[in-house]
């Protein structure tokens, strides 16, 4: 059973603990294609099997989608964050995801939605994917910017040449107790969809819910990371458990952004939607100690500034 001095919101018990986050080398990308149908296509294919760089490449997700009016070039778009623990891989990752994954994809073309970070913060994207054309690709100035046109099938793809890349923060995360599987997936469902309001964040679990929330290491040595055991409740009597009577469901939300405030806006609203739901038992976070991560999102400060 959880011990920690608990606080509350709309009689909703907290603990008073803390979400331990990492900084992230990130960057964003703009997708767009000749109807929304595809830009939904596209974005789901690219940011596929993108959730944790414990096991994948880089952790990417859908940040908002975009009018014609807010695209580059007049047509739906979307834009998508990505997420790595370095420059290397992350430019790795996004050559790879948008060379398998949008080039691939009808009448799509991308941009870069960093483009003004500074060249030695820039990572190659359109050229690299160039070489695709085999001598029939052309450049082509867009402003101060590079631009390459791949014929392909269907026409050309067009892809920004280099790609502005930032630093990020990853691992927010919001742990949410309820009496029962129905209970905690509305309820947290209803905090997605709230936290989904939030620019300059992503969310980059299936439907930006975590069943499986996991602990550093394991019983197992290959494995970096297990089941978060004290969180489950089918086997709270043969482990050290930290939930409250009545638990029969618990999921987690991870949340990634470009800033501190991003991630921490992204939680506030995720925890203030979340403790109006019926059959939550309690709210907290996920944390290792302080040890890992030198973000910190105290839970207290979030029900503060809900107050204030």
């Amino acid at each position: 059973m959880n011990t920690q001095t608990e606080l509350a919101l709309n009689g909703v018990p907290v603990c008073d603990t803390f979400a331990e986050a990492f900084t992230t080398v990130g960057t964003r990308i703009i997708v767009t294609a000749l109807t929304e149908s595809w830009v939904r296509i596209a974005a789901a294919e690219v940011s596929g099997y993108a959730t944790s760089v414990i096991a994948c490449d880089a952790e990417a997700g859908i940040e908002k989608f975009l009018t014609p009016a807010e695209s580059p070039d007049g047509r739906p778009g979307v834009s998508l964050m990505l997420f790595a623990f370095s420059r290397s891989a992350l430019e790795k990752a996004v050559v790879n995801r948008v060379g398998q994954c949008i080039l691939t994809c009808p009448t799509t073309a991308c941009y870069s939605g960093v483009p003004d970070a500074g060249a030695e913060n820039n990572i190659a994207l359109g050229s690299q994917l160039r070489f695709f054309g085999d001598g029939f690709q052309i450049s082509k100035k867009w402003g101060n910017r590079r631009l390459w046109r791949i014929p392909v099938m269907d026409g050309e793809f067009v892809c920004e040449d280099q790609v502005g890349t930032f630093k990020g923060v990853a691992g927010g995360n919001l742990l949410i107790c309820a009496t029962d599987q129905n209970s905690g997936l509305l309820a947290t469902e209803a905090a997605v969809s709230a936290m989904r309001q939030v620019e300059h964040t992503i969310l980059p679990f299936p439907g930006g819910i975590v069943r499986s929330g996991s602990k550093v290491g394991s019983r197992y040595s290959k494995l970096k990371a297990s089941t978060n055991d004290a969180y489950c409740p089918t086997i709270r009597a043969q482990t050290k458990s930290e939930l409250p009577a009545g638990t029969g469901c618990v999921y987690e939300i991870v949340i990634d952004g470009d800033s501190f405030d991003a991630v921490q806006q992204s939680m506030q609203a995720g925890l203030n939607t979340v403790s109006q739901q019926p059959g939550v038992l309690q709210i907290t976070a996920g944390n290792y100690g302080g040890k890992l991560g030198k973000h910190h999102f105290h839970l207290k400060d979030l029900i503060d500034s809900a107050d204030a």
